[in-house]
């Protein structure tokens, strides 16, 4: 090896070191089994809380099914991007039926299909940004929204969280000919719910695009499983939404839903749609199934199931020095402060056999280390339970 190389790898191991010393280390742990709430993790059984599986479909009988239908259909891969020739039918198919899905409330619904939230994420603002765009940008927003708004080239003003009068301050004093209002709707560490209704007023009366990530919301909120904006009765041409399809819906991929003439130009300018092989049809062919479970008697069923452990969580959990974050959602955070602390209350109970991560800055912000704990409609009351004990009994040790 030579000295320059042992130089680089040196001063690499040097910046690791200092995460060790913040407790700010990540590291891999390896599931062994189908993603459920009882799980193999590194050779051990695991009671986990920390899946993004919200209705319990990862494991689902009829989508595995469905999966091994689409690959025996289309085979495994689709050989190139959606432009050249890698768009399926069954590609095609899943986007009718999102679009006539979300129909109800995106006037004349087209949708799109990626391989990921990350990339819709992306593809929504790259493709809506510019030079003469204001994009005004939410404070708590994924980092995919935020690396969006870093490629998009637009003028960037982040508003305070939640605060619809800065927001409207900030709309009204824009120049720009155009502009975008970008949010999370469900946010992903905290669990609560952007203003939506009042953040869309402020966009119709600014002709202004709304851009809601519910990633955390599709499949979970509304009636019908169609997220957020069913949840809260929205309808607009104003609105851009994008949803996954790997969290509640329990496979893979995301799409984006809009106004027809919206979806017709991201698929003329949104670089991550034109640039990259489509993703496996046989995946969009199973995702078919979710939705006929979600839309259905069962997935009516399995988001009551949810509500219901949600609800005893929030009667049950009261930690007396920790915070429990107010959320009616299946993000239940527990904020512990400190970094090295948050790890070590993390470690007692994957020690007890449940998995919770310790979620340390830049995620969130400092001083506001936690346990991200995840509610999944296939847990049952009892592990709920199980949790809530261990989790008090540790806060009279750490606290």
């Amino acid at each position: 090896m030579s000295s320059n190389s042992s130089k680089l790898i040196a001063e690499l191991d040097a910046r690791i070191a200092e995460l060790d010393a913040q407790s700010l280390r990540r590291r891999l742990r390896v599931s062994e089994s189908p993603c459920a709430p009882h799980v193999q993790v590194d050779g051990r059984p695991m009671l986990a809380f920390c899946s993004n599986d919200y209705l319990g479909l990862a494991a689902h009988p009829r989508i595995i099914a469905a999966l091994q239908e689409g690959a025996a259909l289309y085979g495994a891969g689709s050989g190139a991007s959606h432009l050249i020739s890698g768009h399926s039918r069954a590609h095609a198919l899943l986007e009718e039926r999102l679009a006539a899905f979300m129909a109800p409330q995106i006037e004349q619904a087209r949708a799109l299909y990626f391989s990921t939230g990350y990339m819709a994420n992306l593809a929504i603002l790259g493709a809506f940004g510019g030079t003469d765009v204001d994009l005004f940008s939410e404070e708590l927003n994924h980092a995919s929204l935020i690396d969006g708004a870093r490629l998009s080239r637009a003028q960037v003003k982040v508003y305070a969280h939640g605060d619809v009068g800065q927001l409207a301050t900030l709309l009204s004093e824009s120049k720009a000919s155009k502009k975008l209002v970008v949010t999370d709707s469900v946010f992903s560490m905290d669990g609560d719910l952007a203003p939506l209704q009042a953040l869309l007023a402020l966009c119709e009366r600014h002709d202004a695009w709304l851009v809601v990530d519910d990633a955390h919301g599709f499949g979970v909120l509304g009636a019908h499983g169609r997220g957020v904006l069913e949840h809260l009765d929205l309808r607009s041409p104003n609105l851009i939404y994008m949803g996954t399809l790997g969290k509640a819906a329990g496979v893979s991929g995301a799409f984006v839903a809009a106004h027809a003439s919206a979806i017709e130009w991201m698929v003329q300018r949104a670089r991550p749609y034109i640039y990259t092989t489509a993703s496996p049809p046989a995946i969009a062919h199973a995702l078919q199934t979710s939705l006929d479970i979600i839309e259905g008697p069962e997935g009516m069923a399995r988001r009551a199931q949810l509500q219901t452990l949600i609800a005893h969580w929030r009667e049950s959990m009261r930690p007396q020095q920790w915070q429990v974050i107010a959320s009616d959602t299946a993000i239940q955070p527990v904020v512990i402060g400190d970094n090295a602390k948050a790890m070590k209350v993390a470690a007692a109970l994957y020690e007890q056999g449940l998995w919770v991560p310790a979620i340390r800055p830049p995620t969130v912000p400092a001083g506001t280390a936690r346990l991200r704990v995840t509610l999944s409609a296939a847990h049952e009351k009892a592990d709920v339970a199980k949790l809530i004990g261990a989790i008090l009994e540790l806060e009279r040790t750490y606290a």
